[in-house]
């Protein structure tokens, strides 16, 4: 199991980015939290199998319709403190 933090900047409020975040985690078998910022950006905790933490970082590249994701930065983390399933915040 791997765990992964990703802050993606953009226009990434108000447009069902943590909810869209939350309907492909959850297809991909990951748990974890989307949540927004205060800065504007998202923060998107995760764990779960390599290669699906790599395909949900390759969709928040692009993100739902209405996102224009300028930025993602990806950052290690530690998997304990992540809880099952997937909530959005």
């Amino acid at each position: 199991m791997s765990a992964a933090r990703f802050l993606v900047g953009g226009k990434v409020q108000g447009v069902f980015f943590r909810a869209s975040t939350r309907e492909q985690a959850l297809r991909l078998g990951l748990r974890g939290h989307a949540r927004n910022l205060s800065d504007g950006t998202v923060e998107v905790l995760v764990a779960g199998d390599a290669a699906a933490i790599d395909a949900l970082e390759a969709w928040l590249h692009a993100g739902p319709p209405l996102a224009k994701v300028r930025e993602v930065v990806r950052e290690e983390a530690v998997e304990s403190g992540i809880w099952p399933g997937f909530v959005t915040r």
